[in-house]
């Protein structure tokens, strides 16, 4: 298997070269080409998010020991009051689910169920928790709240934003 640099390496350069074959009836249009993540989490709608975050992200492929430092070192990188969002994002999906956030609180040994005073290391369990158990909150919260994506930096990691990554650097040639 290849060392992780390599692969690294592979995704950018078909990236920067334009290689978006395996992209599947995604647009190039100049219009929608993103200068950085920034731009992109900025002029994108959360449904056009949720399509690419649909397409691209695979719980699956990615083991937890891979994950889940990712989302820590992410997590811990936003800022408080984005990090809070995260949090109460995260909540009211998985509300929608039947878990409240008090059983949450217990059943991931969280520091409080209170979304303004989560520590990092809070969300971080959180987050990961929902990845695993369940992937489609996890991606209508990415859609959601976009800022984590841009912390990740595992070059396996880096496979869930390959969409968005080849539309902000498709016209860099």
């Amino acid at each position: 298997m290849r060392s992780s640099e390599e692969y690294r390496r592979n995704i950018l350069q078909d990236l920067a070269q334009g290689n978006v074959e395996s992209l599947d009836n995604v647009s190039t249009d100049s219009t929608e080409e993103y200068q950085t993540f920034d731009d992109f989490a900025q002029r994108t709608t959360t449904d056009q998010r949720r399509h690419l975050f649909n397409q691209s992200l695979h719980p699956e492929r990615i083991p937890p020991s891979q994950m889940e430092p990712e989302l820590q070192k992410a997590i811990a990188q936003i800022k408080p009051n984005e990090r809070d969002d995260v949090a109460r994002a995260f909540f009211k999906q998985l509300k929608g689910r039947g878990l409240d956030e008090k059983h949450l609180e217990q059943q991931l040994n969280l520091s409080t169920h209170n979304s303004n005073r989560m520590t990092a290391d809070d969300v971080s369990k959180l987050a990961s928790f929902t990845y695993h158990n369940h992937p489609d909150v996890f991606r209508e919260v990415l859609a959601e709240q976009p800022g984590i994506i841009k912390f990740l930096s595992n070059p396996v990691v880096a496979g869930i934003i390959g969409i968005a990554a080849a539309k902000w650097l498709g016209g860099r040639k």
